[in-house]
């Protein structure tokens, strides 16, 4: 162990949880910012693991399906208390956004009037400027070659010629199997540090992962029952690769052509959830909430509740097999080439979903296209906090309802 290294020592599960939740109620941003969060909270002030261990946590949650903040604050909690300290971090951080997020699921029905129409409307163009700004900035680190960037137009192309339900997946395959063919020469990442996780547990996480994924859709049977919200927010949840934003088409593509909700409660609550910490994964707790029978708050708040587990869990069972499997085939070319192809598709699945329903529901005249691009710029050249662009994005579109009602 190099001398600068921390030593591991066991934590209190109240003292990851405090760490966590200070997390959850600071951390704006989406998931890049949350690891710079994480890297000064947990490396730099607390040193509760060295800045070598914590590249490799980022690597291997870079890697694998799933929300790379949440599961790498999951393992750092792992790493310091158990597997309770797990679940601590894990609800620390995940606890505030869900909170905000099904409190805007149960206001939204009563925003009427020409106000919160307006309001609602520029949630929308908040989900304009946020889409086209993690379009932009993930083709830049997932597609830095012709290879990747060919692989990404090849699924953007497919989905936009055949926009059938489904095809997300079918994408996410082409990436895959280009990756696997024409991306074998990348450079090696770290390893990630040790973790109380054997073999055995990390199989046991693999299969129940599999297992959830093919058994819940098959109980489902396509019914929109407890049963059906629960697969199709697992499946979401299994087949994020790249951030947070790409949850968004899988989402959509599973609750909107089926009936769930329209497109427009969809993309106002996608839009809220810029406005908050945490991890974006917690706009399923609106989802679920806005879903739910309307038969009183007991069913919006078991129905929001198990969407969220539902998206969470896949991607927490994936981090423990990970940590168990990667150091033992993570060198291999092919994983890891197939591993960056399929990175390079969800660039493409995201363009897609930028599209339509994003663009096409959200810009409906000029004023939308300016109010857009202002955001846009406000994300990408200006940095401006997220929750400033929301501000402002909403405030801009109240002024232009304002100035067409004059007119």
């Amino acid at each position: 162990m190099r001398p600068d290294t921390p030593t591991p020592r066991a934590g209190s599960i109240a003292e990851v949880f405090g760490a966590a939740l200070t997390l959850g109620l600071t951390s704006f941003g989406g998931p890049i910012a949350h690891i710079g969060y994480f890297e000064r909270s947990y490396v730099q002030q607390r040193q509760w693991l060295s800045a070598e261990e914590f590249s490799g946590l980022v690597a291997l949650c870079q890697m694998v399906p799933g929300p790379a903040s949440s599961q790498l604050g999951y393992l750092i909690g792992l790493r310091r208390a158990g597997w309770a300290g797990g679940l601590a971090a894990w609800l620390g951080f995940t606890l505030p956004s869900a909170l905000l997020m099904f409190g805007f699921a149960m206001m939204a029905p009563w925003l009427n009037g020409p106000v919160a129409t307006a309001s609602l409307h520029g949630l929308k163009l908040v989900a304009v400027a946020v889409v086209a700004q993690a379009v932009w900035s993930m083709a830049r680190s997932l597609c830095p070659d012709r290879t990747r960037t060919a692989i990404a137009l090849a699924a953007l192309t497919l989905l936009l010629v055949v926009p059938l339900p489904g095809m997300q997946v079918a994408a996410l395959g082409v990436g895959l199997a280009g990756g696997a063919l024409l991306c074998r020469h990348l450079p090696e990442r770290p390893d990630a540090p040790r973790l109380p996780v054997g073999s055995r547990t990390g199989v046991a996480a693999l299969a129940l992962f599999g297992a959830l994924l093919v058994g819940l859709p098959w109980l489902a049977g396509g019914r929109h029952d407890p049963v059906g919200l629960a697969a199709l927010f697992y499946r979401s949840g299994a087949l994020v690769f790249g951030g947070g934003h790409v949850v968004l088409p899988l989402l959509r593509d599973a609750l909107v052509p089926t009936g769930w909700l329209g497109d427009s409660a969809f993309l106002s609550g996608y839009g809220a959830a810029q406005a908050m910490p945490g991890p974006l994964f917690t706009f399923a707790a609106y989802l679920g909430a806005a879903v739910a029978p309307h038969t009183g708050m007991g069913a919006a708040v078991l129905w929001s509740l198990l969407a969220l587990l539902a998206i969470f869990l896949p991607g927490a069972l994936i981090a423990v097999a990970g940590v168990a499997l990667w150091n033992r085939v993570g060198h291999h070319n092919g994983i890891r080439g197939a591993l960056a192809g399929l990175n390079a598709a969800v660039v493409g699945v995201l363009g897609a979903a930028f599209y339509d329903p994003v663009w096409t529901s959200g810009v409906t005249r000029s004023s939308d296209l300016a109010i857009a691009v202002v955001g846009f710029f406000l994300l990408e050249r200006w940095r401006v906090p997220p929750i400033a662009m929301v501000a402002l994005t909403v405030g801009a579109c109240l002024l232009a309802s304002i100035a067409s009602v004059s007119v």
